[in-house]
Formats: structure tokens, C-alpha cells, sequence
């Protein structure tokens, strides 16, 4: 089977969640033998050297990159708001892409377009009319969402009122263009049934993030006492914000209680004002060589996401580890954990720090979390599971 893997980031190296999310399904079908291209977008945001890339991976892939200019421009923002169009699309929109995606079509006879994320969908219409190939979309979240809650969360003001009409714009444009595809690849069963709900008449699957189950391991806390750490992306405005919040309005309910918690921020692109002010053991180590390492060597994980949607890769990397995890309702969406079994949930400051104390009054209780969120990702989140479902989704679909 041949197929085209359409990027809006690097899915190489797989250091944040979108890219770890792409790169699992390129490992997928790779190991299943198909005959894979990458074509991937490179950005300022997320600009990956393609000299960087090891000879192998690009053998295996024949990757390639075209530089799109993605930069917020008042003058493009103007144009889209009287327009009635969406911002957040249109910036993805590049004759150098449009070229080299005509150019990569002609070159081979593809049986799948693959293409991940919304932001690349503008260009179904060329696939379309240089390719027979089916057209998959891979729905990393639901874009409009992740600005719905992003907009709730933000003070009464002029910014407000300009984000409600870019979430108006992108939800019209991100239901409508997914009945032009040919199936949805749904990341999570909520977002499933969401689009569902929504009258899309396409076939979606659900196919989840995967792992090698044998990379599942426990790993038990031995070092105390237990301190706290957070590690995302804080390129993503939902991360910087539920870090913001939980700083603001929970940590120093914990500090007042546990005087001697430390409290470890890690993460790519941490700006250089955060946090907002000073807060007493609060570290901020920034990009970390290891997360993996990071998140086994330190104790509970804290995700606390006000908005956001799909999945979080962060919390099934730390599950993988046996790690406990305090998040909030947001943050374990589209993850079918229970509360007091897999992980914690807490939705405000008191649940937060209600959580904690489950943790640390009764240390065999946070064990038993994180030996339990092993065994949970070893179930739900097998990657040879989740490869045979994706097989069997195109075959559907070629045969529609």
C-alpha cells in the first residue's frame, strides 16, 4: 500500500505531542510494510533542520519539507475577519506547498493521502485533482473545541470577542471540511462520538496513540518525600494557561500545607516571563535532555488543563511509567481512565489538593495507581492493536 503522510510539524523527532502522535503512525506503517513519503511543513514555531534527520529515517520515509510563513500578520487577521474566513487555516495556505504536493502526486500513484491535522486540509482540493487516492484525515482533537474553552477562559474584553469569532469561523470551517474526506482517524473515542453528534457522514475510526507494551514498566516511587513536576510543550496556549492557573490559584494551598514540596516545571519553549511572578518552590528547569528520565526520577505529575482536546500524549507517557497523575477533567479527556484507580482528576483548587493527600497520607495508595495506569496502557494503548485497526480502515475505505 502506498501512502502520503501529510505534516503540519516534523513527525521527526518526535519531541511534543503532535509530532509524537505522527510519528507513531508513521513506526505503524512502516512496520506494516507500506510504502511510505512524508511530506511535512517547517515553521518558525517548529522548525526541524532537515539536515538533522538520520540517513535512515529518511530512506525509510523519503521526507521532505517546505517552509511555510505561519507568523500572526495583523494585516492577514484583518483580511480573514472581513472575509469571514479562518486565521487559524489560511495561514497554512503556501504556493511553495502547493507545488511540491503537486509535484510529489505525479511522482507516484498513491493509495492513501493522509493528512494530519486540520491545518493542512486546505489542500484536499489539489489532492483531489492530481490523485485517485483516498483522502484520510487525522484528527489529532477538535480545533474548535480547544478555541471554545480557550475563549471561556478568557477576561471580558475586546480579546474575548475577537477569539469567539475566530472559534466561529475555524468550528464552521472544521465541520464542513471534514465531509469532503473520504474517513476521519479519530485520536480519541470522545472526539468520535463528538463528530458524530455533529452530523458527519464520513467513516470515522477511532485510532488512538500507541505504545510497545513491553516499554510499559513500573516504575515505583522509592525517594522521599514526593515532590511534584509538570512537563509539556509551552508553545501550546493550553498548556502555558492550566500551568498559569494551577500556579495561581492552587500551589500555594499546597505550599501552606506541604511546606517542604518542590514543585519542577520542564518543557520546550518556556517563555522567558513565566511564570508571572515568583513562587516559593517552584523550579523551572526547562527543556530537558531525557523525558522520560525526567518523569521517572521525579514524583506526581500535575496536568492542570483548562482547555484542549484529542489526547494527551504527556499522561500516557507517564501512565506508561507508572506514574501518578493529578489532572483535571480536560486534561483525562479522551483517556478512559477512573479517577482513584488510573489516575486523579481535580477540577478545582481544594480537589487538588484533596488528591495530594491521597498521595502522600497513604503512599501505598499512589503505588497502586501507577502500577494500575501500567496495566491500563498495556490494554488500550497497544500498538500492534492499534496498527491492525488502522490496516483494516483504509482497506474499508478503498473498497467504498
Amino acid at each position: 500500500m502506498k501512502v502520503l503522510q501529510l505534516c503540519n510539524k516534523s513527525p521527526y523527532p518526535p519531541m511534543e505531542g503532535g509530532p509524537m502522535a505522527m510519528h507513531a503512525i508513521t513506526e505503524i506503517l512502516l512496520n506494516k510494510n507500506c510504502s511510505l513519503k512524508i511530506l511535512a511543513v517547517n515553521t518558525d514555531k517548529y522548525f526541524i533542520n532537515p539536515d538533522a534527520i538520520p540517513d535512515d529515517y529518511k530512506q525509510k520515509t523519503a521526507i521532505e519539507f517546505v517552509y511555510i510563513d505561519t507568523k500572526l500578520k495583523k494585516t492577514g487577521a484583518l483580511f480573514c475577519l472581513l472575509k469571514n474566513k479562518s486565521y487559524h487555516i489560511e495561514r497554512f495556505i503556501s504556493n511553495d506547498f502547493k507545488q511540491k504536493l503537486i509535484e510529489t502526486l505525479q511522482q507516484n500513484n498513491y493509495d492513501i493521502v493522509q493528512i494530519e491535522s486540520l491545518y493542512l486540509t486546505p489542500y484536499i482540493s489539489l489532492i483531489r485533482q492530481y490523485s485517485k487516492a483516498k483522502i484520510v484525515l487525522r484528527a489529532h482533537n477538535v480545533e474548535h473545541k480547544i478555541w471554545k474553552r480557550i475563549t471561556k477562559n478568557t477576561p471580558v474584553g475586546l480579546k474575548k470577542y475577537y477569539l469567539k469569532i475566530l472559534t466561529k469561523q475555524l468550528k464552521t470551517y472544521e465541520l464542513n471540511v471534514m465531509q469532503t474526506v473520504d474517513g476521519i482517524a479519530g485520536i480519541s473515542e470522545v472526539d468520535k462520538v463528538y463528530f458524530l453528534s455533529q452530523g458527519i457522514q464520513v467513516p470515522i475510526e477511532t485510532i488512538t496513540f500507541g505504545i510497545d507494551p513491553q516499554e510499559a514498566q513500573f516504575h515505583k516511587i522509592k525517594h522521599f518525600p514526593v515532590h511534584l513536576f509538570s512537563i509539556a510543550s509551552m508553545n501550546w496556549i493550553p498548556n502555558l494557561e492550566g500551568l498559569q492557573w494551577f500556579l495561581d490559584k492552587v500551589w500555594m494551598k499546597i505550599y501552606d500545607k506541604y511546606p517542604d514540596l518542590l514543585f519542577y516545571i520542564a518543557g520546550r519553549n518556556i517563555p522567558y516571563d513565566f511564570p508571572k511572578k515568583r513562587y516559593p518552590n517552584v523550579h523551572v528547569v526547562g527543556e530537558v535532555p531525557d523525558a522520560k528520565q525526567f518523569m521517572i526520577d521525579n514524583g506526581i505529575m500535575i496536568v492542570p488543563l483548562l482547555s484542549g482536546s484529542g489526547i494527551r500524549i504527556k499522561i500516557i507517557e507517564a501512565m506508561m511509567l507508572g506514574k501518578p497523575i493529578i489532572t483535571t477533567s480536560v486534561g483525562k479527556e479522551g483517556i478512559d481512565a477512573i479517577h482513584k484507580e488510573n489516575l486523579l482528576i481535580a477540577d478545582t483548587p481544594d480537589a487538588f489538593v484533596s488528591c495530594l493527600d491521597y498521595c502522600l497520607k497513604q503512599p501505598e495508595q499512589m503505588h497502586t495507581l501507577g502500577a494500575n495506569a501500567v496495566e491500563y496502557i498495556r490494554r488500550h494503548h497497544n500498538n500492534e492493536m492499534i496498527a491492525n485497526k488502522l490496516m483494516d480502515f483504509y482497506q474499508r475505505i478503498l473498497k467504498q
